[in-house]
């Protein structure tokens, strides 16, 4: 049996099935795990001592933090997982690789300058430039993506170069940031979700998008089951990790005609649909990951970016 670690995960709600399954594999393993909710943390930012607080009291050192930070709450909680790394604690994903990955078009640029496979993409500001960045991506179909969705969120499908203008017209009135994207015919509304866990794929299942509808994510009515994955979308989804620097990542792939397209890549990806469509142990994997990795000080940015 491995020794006891003192773990906390950063999660706004104990209840989700994602935090709920970490508690219990941690547990089963004689680990004591700790949830904690990241907006009630508060920091002494010391130069010899910097200190976590939380609720009144000042948390004691632990050995791992497992980081369940929404989008919503990126920016503060980010600022708490870098505290705990200036504490000398392992964080399963550090607070610089969850903040790039976050950014769509910064994770996208860092995944096509090591030419990682990604749909053809465009951005930019002038409306001026409207139709150059709809025909960028070959033209209609193409599919719009505002810059700060999520799970399927602010993503739209434009069938025609009119409506793909009008949508970006829309979006550009919002003072909204967006990306254009090419529309992956063949993929045929799915995708496939690898689960990486310390440079492994631990899980893989295809989403099918529901009848009527592109977007493939489970939350949209997308169904979801076990696939077998080849070698070059093992290897994408792994190398799309380590670009990000992420030990634990959901990496979305789309089958395409000249290979694996890396669509996203996710720093909190969920368990449920993973172990529900694949029958594995996922958060066992990421506890096997801290057991073998997570011990203090071993952070490799002690909190830089």
């Amino acid at each position: 049996m491995p020794e006891t670690l003192r773990i906390i995960i950063l999660s706004r709600n104990r209840r989700l099935y994602s935090t709920r399954r970490l508690v219990e594999a941690g547990e089963a393993r004689g680990h004591s795990v700790r949830v904690i909710d990241p907006l009630r943390c508060y920091m002494n930012i010391s130069s010899h001592r910097p200190e976590i607080h939380y609720k009144g009291e000042r948390l004691q050192a632990c050995d791992a933090v497992i980081p369940r930070i929404g989008a919503s709450i990126t920016f503060y909680g980010t600022a708490v997982v870098r505290q705990f790394e200036m504490m000398g604690t392992f964080p399963v994903n550090e607070s610089v690789a969850i903040s790039r990955s976050r950014d769509k078009l910064r994770s996208l640029q860092l995944l096509s300058r090591k030419n990682v496979g990604l749909p053809v993409t465009g951005f930019g500001y002038s409306p001026d430039d409207n139709l150059d960045l709809i025909r960028m991506v070959g033209g209609a179909p193409l599919v719009i993506k505002l810059l700060e969705g999520t799970q399927g969120k602010g993503v739209v499908l434009a069938e025609t170069n009119k409506a793909a203008e009008s949508v970006i017209d829309a979006f550009r009135g919002l003072k909204a940031y967006f990306l254009t994207q090419e529309f992956i015919r063949e993929a045929g509304g799915a995708d496939i979700r690898c689960f990486v866990v310390g440079e492994r794929v631990v899980g893989a299942m295809m989403r099918q998008a529901k009848e009527g509808e592109f977007r493939s994510n489970v939350h949209r009515g997308g169904t979801a089951r076990p696939i077998r994955i080849t070698p070059e979308e093992r290897s994408t989804a792994v190398n799309a990790a380590r670009i990000m620097g992420l030990n634990v990542a959901g990496v979305d792939i789309m089958r395409s005609s000249r290979g694996p397209l890396v669509v996203e890549v996710n720093s909190s990806p969920g368990l449920e649909g993973i172990e529900g469509a694949t029958g594995k142990d996922i958060a066992g994997a990421i506890y096997a990951f801290i057991e073998k990795y997570g011990r203090a000080g071993k952070t490799r940015t002690r909190g830089k970016g």
